[in-house]
């Protein structure tokens, strides 16, 4: 923690960095409701953000140019998974499926490292992590209604859970990363990443990559396409990520992650006001277990967490970082 600040400014930072990541999805239903692909609604989100944020990152770094050449390959995993792959699949999601629907159902990418970890590192889950993560699949269990007759669109199901494969390789690849990396470093520089890497796809023919300059329709009022773009990037990519780093250095990153869990409930309240959007019940009670499974993983991460050496690049060790999701 920074010794230096309090640890209230800390809590209200990750709650505007939570809210902030909420936004996400109402801004892209927007754009995508008006023909814009999903593709191109992420290199508007991140690509103007990484923009901003480049100064900061270079003043950051001056004089630490070693350490950014030392993590190349690592900020660009960063920026192909966490960002390019993540954000697509969840823009692509939310045009099928609920907004707080889709976001729970990337959180489950947390539970996918616990596999990861236990499958590819023979890491294996003690019984909290267990617990955590059979709750959080009876959880996946109630969201998708699997006993009742309603069912979700299997497409939007398919690219939620590509949201969580890409959340997975977030969580991994920001254990790899070296500590002496600044956080504002790592997330300009896997925007700017997950921004060249769609781009190329689209130019390259592989990707969509459409948009429209019209009027569009946002939380029920016609509006410019620019109020949407100009909120996924300052609001959805810029203040939730500056507002993120600073959590994490004033609470740690342990304990602003718990409080990122509150962007699936501010996504919901979202996505309710201003879309009308609301879970039924059982799928509340679904996101409920996932939010309690996901939880009961990472305090058992923190109550385990020692003081050790440095793992190994390729054996990591802890994943609880705070996660721009949505």
């Amino acid at each position: 923690m920074h010794p230096h600040r309090s640890p209230v400014t800390g809590l209200i930072l990750a709650l505007i960095s939570a809210a902030a990541f909420a936004t996400s999805g109402i801004f892209a239903r927007s754009l995508l409701a008006a023909g814009w692909s999903a593709e191109a609604a992420v290199v508007a989100r991140v690509g103007i953000a990484a923009v901003v944020l480049a100064p900061v990152a270079l003043w950051t770094l001056r004089g630490r140019w070693g350490i950014l050449r030392r993590n190349l390959g690592r900020v660009g995993m960063f920026g192909l998974l966490g960002v390019a792959t993540a954000q697509a699949c969840f823009f692509n999601a939310v045009r099928y499926l609920p907004v707080g629907v889709a976001l729970l159902l990337e959180y489950l990418g947390i539970i996918l490292v616990v596999a990861w970890l236990w499958l590819v590192h023979r890491q294996r889950p003690r019984r909290l992590t267990l617990a955590g993560s059979a709750a959080a699949l009876v959880g996946l269990v109630l969201v998708l209604e699997l006993a009742g007759s309603a069912r979700l669109h299997p497409l939007g199901v398919f690219w939620a859970l590509g949201a969580a494969a890409g959340l997975a390789g977030y969580f991994i690849v920001s254990t790899r990363v070296d500590a002496g990396l600044p956080s504002v470093v790592l997330a300009g520089g896997g925007m700017a990443v997950g921004t060249a890497v769609l781009v190329g796809l689209g130019l390259a023919g592989l990707l969509p990559l459409t948009a429209t300059f019209g009027t569009v329709e946002f939380a029920g009022v016609r509006t410019s396409w620019l109020v949407p773009v100009i909120g996924l990037a300052l609001i959805a990519a810029l203040v939730s990520y500056v507002a993120g780093i600073g959590a994490n250095r004033i609470l740690g990153a342990r304990l602003a992650s718990f409080v990122g869990l509150t962007e699936v409930l501010f996504a919901i309240l979202i996505a309710w006001l201003a879309l009308g959007e609301l879970p039924t019940i059982l799928q509340l009670l679904g996101g409920v277990l996932i939010l309690a499974g996901v939880a009961l993983v990472r305090l058992d991460e923190l109550r385990h967490d020692r003081p050790t050496p440095a793992p190994a690049p390729d054996s990591p060790r802890s994943f609880a970082k705070t996660a721009p999701s949505g």
